[in-house]
């Protein structure tokens, strides 16, 4: 069962670099795929895709995803329209061509299925032509790697609906990404347009001789590309206007308009001599890097902002942030039975290389990491929900961790938690992480919490069905041996 209501399976039209994208973004949220795409190699590059798709996910949010959905790839795209609640088309930028895949596919889907096109700039009213109930094709166009970037904008056509549009909004935002809703059609929507101005200016440099394609993206990485990740151009330009706004700003540099700085209104002719520049350029700046390995850098350079980012609560980071948040409600809604009779098994993770610190095995700060986690299972299974965080949390305020054997990259582990006991206030509880292998005990925690009333700042006693949770399991645990590193400190002999 999908983690995300009323979407479990989804049609994908496409299975190039944006549909491959797309299919690791639905997969890796537990939706399962069925896939068109005529190309014999198609198999092979989503699975690569996949494997960094992987990778990445597993870098970029702290909370566990859920179980990963199933793709099949389909011989026809009515097949991939079949019993599915959702359809995204990614195909080449050809009309004829999207809109012959659209009809097609929209004969065999329901009418409650909406559509969306990842198409870059071709409007919506025309690739409803010929679509059966075309007033539920929306364009959702996001921005590569799909599975890592959270920007989608969506924008209907001339015969699209609300409801369409309102459905697509839900379904992005399901799948961790911040959906711009635009407001009227146009040919290349804003995104790309605003990409384009940028891009015919440096065509330009280049033509002229001023700069190289790696000098262009030196001034850009080094220098506006870092605040255009979180504020944008127009409010860095308003915040350039000091206390007086953008109105001040515009004063001082709104003359500079009309200055001969730009050939926006013009473009370089593409001439074999301006091509063969510009790749010579392009392959110098990438060096002996392969494709993947230059993906795999952009994905962690995305992460490393984005996380950085979450830290503040800000632009993309607060998409991150609400995206964990969900994450963290729909494994709380899916936590399976538990044998209260011995101590819980919440948690299971395998060492990532990045968690392997300069002597070769698994950094001090991942085990506490691990034993967090597991903490936050429990405190999802007695029913601390997204609802409860809204007001409520339990604060770790003291933490004892016991080192046992090495952990390795690759090793897979599994934590167990025992409750050690509670009051109104105060959870004690007592974890040990196993290498699943051979159940070798690599570390022990034992951690108490506070529960804190987050608005007021304070301690503050738990909800009434939360303590009564806390006493179910303590009625079991309670006959448990305490275990035996339960107690210690710091140089406290083993014995």
């Amino acid at each position: 069962m999908s983690p995300i209501p009323g979407l479990s399976r989804v049609g994908l039209l496409g299975g190039g670099v944006i549909g491959g994208g797309w299919a690791a973004r639905f997969l890796l949220n537990g939706v399962d795929v069925q896939m068109y795409d005529p190309d014999p190699e198609a198999p092979r590059k989503v699975a690569e895709v996949m494997a960094n798709a992987r990778r990445a996910s597993s870098k970029l949010v702290a909370g566990a995803l859920p179980a990963e959905g199933t793709l099949t790839f389909v011989a026809t795209p009515e097949e991939a329209a079949t019993g599915v609640q959702f359809v995204q088309e990614s195909a080449p930028e050809r009309m004829e061509l999207k809109q012959m895949l659209l009809q097609r596919a929209s004969t065999a889907a329901g009418p409650e299925v909406v559509f969306g096109s990842s198409t870059s700039g071709l409007l919506p009213s025309e690739m409803q032509h010929g679509m059966r109930h075309p007033e539920r094709l929306v364009v959702g166009h996001p921005f590569n790697p799909v599975y890592l970037m959270p920007l989608v904008e969506i924008c209907g056509g001339a015969l699209t609906s609300e409801a369409t549009k309102d459905r697509a909004v839900e379904v992005y935002s399901a799948l961790g990404m911040h959906p711009l809703r635009l407001s009227k059609e146009i040919d290349g929507f804003v995104a790309d347009r605003l990409m384009e101005a940028l891009w015919r200016e440096a065509l330009w440099l280049v033509n002229d001789g001023i700069a190289t394609a790696e000098e262009i993206d030196d001034a850009i990485r080094f220098g506006p590309g870092l605040r255009w990740s979180f504020m944008g151009t127009m409010l860095i330009y308003r915040i350039a206007g000091g206390e007086a706004g953008m109105r001040h700003f515009m004063a001082q540099f709104g003359p500079a308009l009309k200055w001969p700085w730009t050939k926006l209104m013009d473009v370089p002719e593409l001439t074999e001599e301006l091509l063969d520049t510009l790749v010579a350029q392009s392959d110098q700046q990438a060096g002996a890097a392969t494709i993947r390995e230059l993906e795999a850098l952009r994905d962690d350079c995305l992460i490393a902002v984005m996380q950085g980012l979450r830290g503040v609560g800000y632009g993309a980071g607060e998409v991150l942030d609400r995206y964990e948040r969900q994450l963290f409600e729909r494994a709380g809604n899916a936590v399976a039975p538990l044998d209260l009779s011995a101590p819980l098994r919440l948690y299971e993770a395998t060492v990532p290389t990045e968690w392997v610190d300069y002597n070769g095995h698994m950094n001090d700060s991942r085990f506490f990491q691990v034993t967090s986690e597991a903490g936050d299972r429990l405190l999802r299974y007695i029913g601390l929900d997204e609802e409860y965080l809204t007001h409520s949390s339990y604060y770790t305020v003291e933490s004892h961790v016991n080192f046992g054997a090495q952990a390795m990259a690759g090793d897979r582990l599994y934590a167990t938690l025992q409750l050690l006991s509670h009051d109104a206030k105060r959870l004690h509880m007592f974890c040990v992480v196993h290498r699943d292998a051979d159940d070798t005990v690599v570390a022990t925690a034992e951690h108490m919490l506070l529960h804190v009333d987050t608005a007021a700042g304070k301690a503050s006693p738990a909800a009434p069905a939360l303590q009564a949770k806390l006493a179910e399991l303590a009625a079991h645990h309670s006959l448990l041996p305490k275990p035996a590193h339960a107690g210690r400190f710091v140089g406290q002999p083993r014995g």
